[in-house]
C-alpha cells in the first residue's frame, strides 16, 4: 500500500481505503466547507422574484418586437402603395392637359378621328392610373372642405343653396390610395 501513496501516477483518490480531497488531504464527513445557513423559504421567495422580474421583461421585449414587426409592416405596404406616387404625381399636368384637349374638340367642329384618337389615349392612360390606385376627386356642388380643396376665390353663390360649396373646379384634385395628392383648385360661392 505504501507503493500507491509513492506513486505519482495514482490517479485514484483513496489513500489506504480513505477518500481524500482533491488536494490530498484525507475526507472526512465531520469537515464541511463554510457556508451560509439555507433559508429555504426566503431563497424560494427571492427566486419567484426573479422568476416574475425575468418573465415582465421577456413580455416586454416581445410586445416591443411584435409592435416593430407590425410597424415595419405597416411602413412597407404604405411604401408599396406611394411607390410611384411621383411618376403619378409628374404625370397629373399631363392629364389636365387631356381634359382641355377634350373641350377644346367638343367646342369645334374638328377631325373626328383625332378627337377619337385622344379619347383612346386619354382613357387608356386614365384606366391604367386607376389601376396604379388614383382617383379624380368631384367636386363641384360639394361642400367646400380644406382638407379637399384649395380655394383660389369667392364669388357671389348663383343659388342660395351653393352658399359654402364649390361652385365651379379651375383645376381637378386626385387621391392616390384614399391620400390627397393634390388638392382641387375650386372656386366657393359666398
Amino acid at each position: 500500500m505504501s507503493q500507491e501513496k509513492d506513486n505519482p501516477n495514482n490517479t485514484d483518490n483513496t489513500i489506504d481505503n480513505e477518500q481524500v480531497t482533491p488536494v490530498g488531504e484525507p475526507f472526512s464527513d465531520e469537515i464541511s466547507p463554510d457556508l451560509p445557513p439555507v433559508d429555504e423559504g426566503n431563497d424560494l421567495s427571492k427566486l419567484k422574484d426573479e422568476l416574475a422580474e425575468s418573465r415582465d421583461k421577456f413580455l416586454r421585449l416581445y410586445s416591443e418586437f411584435d409592435n416593430f414587426r407590425k410597424r415595419t409592416q405597416r411602413e412597407r405596404l404604405d411604401l408599396l402603395k406611394s411607390a410611384g406616387a411621383d411618376v403619378i404625381i409628374a404625370l397629373l399636368p399631363v392629364l389636365d392637359d387631356f381634359d382641355r384637349a377634350q373641350k377644346a374638340f367638343s367646342t369645334t367642329n374638328g377631325d373626328s378621328a383625332l378627337k377619337e384618337g385622344v379619347d383612346l389615349i386619354h382613357n387608356k392612360m386614365v384606366s391604367l392610373l386607376q389601376q396604379k390606385g388614383l382617383s379624380k376627386m368631384e367636386s363641384v356642388g360639394k361642400e367646400f372642405d380644406v382638407e379637399f380643396h384649395e380655394a383660389i376665390t369667392n364669388i357671389p353663390a348663383p343659388t342660395p343653396d351653393l352658399v359654402g360649396k364649390v361652385v365651379d373646379e379651375a383645376e381637378s384634385g386626385y387621391l392616390l390610395n384614399g391620400k390627397v395628392i393634390r388638392h382641387a383648385k375650386v372656386i366657393v360661392g359666398n
